[in-house]
């Protein structure tokens, strides 16, 4: 007879504990949750509950966001997991593999930024003069208010 696997009480975690585990404020855990990134259960008094292994959910969102993705890029890697499991290192270690070129990228942009930046301040602007070399007629303007020099590679920018 095949035995019956009973998950205890002890493998879920209230919202408060998983903030404290994960460092990650409770309305970010909501956001997660409404965003489908993390999933909790309901108790009898409507009180949300995360298994322990939402936790390394968690940690894989704030590894991918500070390589610079978007949440929703980020939901798509996790929903890209079979049966909606929790990542391994091996999930993690193919699914950076296809961000490697997005964070060359990026690093290019931000060694661009630092060896520009004495010379502009993203076309907010210091120098009238200088900036016409940079943004002659003003062309920035069509891309949106604020420093457009230094959104480059910002996503949504």
């Amino acid at each position: 007879m095949a035995q019956e696997h009973v998950v205890s009480k002890d493998h879920w975690l209230s919202i408060g504990e998983i903030a404290a585990r994960s460092g990650v404020a409770a309305s970010a855990l909501r956001f997660y949750e409404e965003q489908g990134l993390i999933s909790s259960r309901r108790t009898a008094g409507n009180q949300r509950q995360y298994q322990r292994s939402t936790l390394r959910r968690i940690a894989f969102v704030q590894a991918a966001q500070r390589v610079g993705l978007a949440l929703s890029e980020i939901k798509q890697a996790l929903d890209s997991l079979p049966d909606d499991r929790t990542p391994t290192r091996a999930d993690w270690s193919r699914l950076s593999k296809t961000w490697r070129s997005r964070l060359d990228q990026r690093i290019a942009e931000l060694e661009r930024l630092r060896d520009d930046l004495d010379g502009c301040i993203g076309c907010g602007c210091l120098s009238l003069q200088r900036c016409n070399l940079y943004n002659k007629s003003d062309r920035l303007a069509e891309r949106g208010p604020g420093a457009q020099i230094l959104n480059v590679g910002i996503p949504g920018k």
